[in-house]
């Protein structure tokens, strides 16, 4: 009984090497190095904390992973640490724009939710970092908020402040299940900082919990919500256009900006970042759409894992 006890703690242990191995590769494509406590989080299997530091400990041991200071990273390079630091600092700086500008964001008509999401959620910016923000819209009024708040962006260009008003990804009360279910999905619904709407955002959290498959010991942020809060003009707005006008109202702007962003995509128009335009939607979601990147990123990352986990099979992490 003791052998078999001990194969099965080397086969546990060999498992909870490649867990550690594949969480801390899928940040590497992001130059992210991780804290110990974040490689935890976002495991995507439950485990004993002792089991999991002497796993990672080994793991350094067998220069399988390289430790600097409080961080783990694939890589034998300081410099990914004094990026990451910078970036964390430039992070913290831009957080309060970021809440400053949901604020003024969530006055508009059907808003029912606001987050912070992209790398901003990840206390990550560099020079070029925009604010990105996850918005969730009244049922069957997605088209009609989008458009109210994209015509308000065409004035921040004005004043040079595009890019702190990101609205890249819709949803609306009516499918609040994220379409797409993998490791990209569930690590940006996990990182979203919700600044408006606890209410919504505990029935999107809900509707989502797939993503405990994914990252089991990671917890929603619902705290960070506030409650919402109507002013006259926004009252007054929605009321008047939540009937059949409303909805008419809403399909013909979700036709005509689609057939807009067809025709980006037809014409092959580059974005600020050098990408083909293109979006994603339908009547209940609206989200950007670069070439398909969420499936170039998930072969990204499936062909890392198959050069890190695959020659080492038959080394130390056995």
């Amino acid at each position: 009984m003791k052998i078999n006890a001990d194969i099965l703690s080397r086969f546990a242990l060999h498992d909870l090497r490649r867990h550690i191995l594949s969480t801390i590769a899928y940040f590497d494509m992001f130059h992210y190095p991780l804290t110990m406590d974040e490689i935890y989080l976002y495991l995507p299997v439950k485990c004993d904390a002792i089991d999991f530091e002497f796993a990672l400990k080994y793991l350094v041991i067998d220069r399988m992973v390289y430790h600097f200071d409080k961080f783990y990273t694939l890589k034998n390079e300081y410099f990914l640490i004094e990026r990451r630091l910078r970036g964390n600092a430039r992070a913290t700086k831009m957080m309060d724009t970021a809440k400053q500008v949901s604020n003024l964001l969530v006055c508009f008509p059907f808003v029912k939710g606001i987050a912070i999401s992209g790398s901003l959620s990840k206390n990550f910016a560099d020079e070029d970092s925009d604010i990105d923000l996850f918005i969730i819209t009244a049922k069957n009024r997605l088209w009609i908020a989008r458009t109210l708040m994209h015509c308000f962006k065409k004035l921040t260009f004005l004043v040079k402040r595009e890019h702190y008003f990101c609205m890249n990804y819709y949803i609306d009360e009516e499918e609040l299940q994220i379409r797409e279910k993998n490791i990209y999905t569930a690590i940006e619904i996990a990182t979203l900082i919700p600044v408006h709407g606890d209410t919504t955002f505990e029935q999107f959290y809900a509707a989502n919990n797939w993503t405990r498959n994914y990252l089991p010991n990671k917890y929603m942020r619902l705290t960070t919500a506030k409650s919402l809060k109507h002013s006259w003009l926004k009252r007054a707005f929605e009321w008047l256009f939540n009937n059949q006008l409303g909805v008419a109202l809403d399909d013909l702007l979700m036709r005509i900006t689609t057939e807009r962003w067809d025709k980006k995509r037809q014409q092959k128009k580059l974005n600020i970042k050098g990408l083909i335009m293109g979006m994603d939607a339908g009547k209940h979601y609206a989200k950007p759409d670069p070439k398909n990147f969420q499936e170039k990123l998930i072969l990204k990352y499936q062909l890392k894992l198959s050069q890190i986990l695959e020659p080492r099979e038959g080394s130390a992490v056995n």
